[in-house]
């Protein structure tokens, strides 16, 4: 399934709230980039350790991996 925009935003934005709180990186960066492009790539290469549980309006609740 695949996931809205706002729903990667808010992956993307939660991983990089964990790297700038010291969470290694789970992709070897080619250079040096900020933590919100890192964020982006690991979302990128699918590698990111994070769900969205989506409610519907009929109460049923369906969980969506990142990757």
């Amino acid at each position: 399934m695949k996931l809205t925009r706002f729903e990667e935003t808010r992956l993307i934005s939660a991983r990089a709230l964990q790297l700038s709180l010291g969470a290694p990186p789970l992709v070897k960066p080619a250079k040096e980039i900020s933590i919100f492009e890192l964020a982006k790539e690991e979302f990128r290469q699918s590698v990111l350790p994070l769900a969205v549980l989506r409610e519907y309006p009929d109460g049923s609740v369906k969980k969506i991996e990142a990757f």
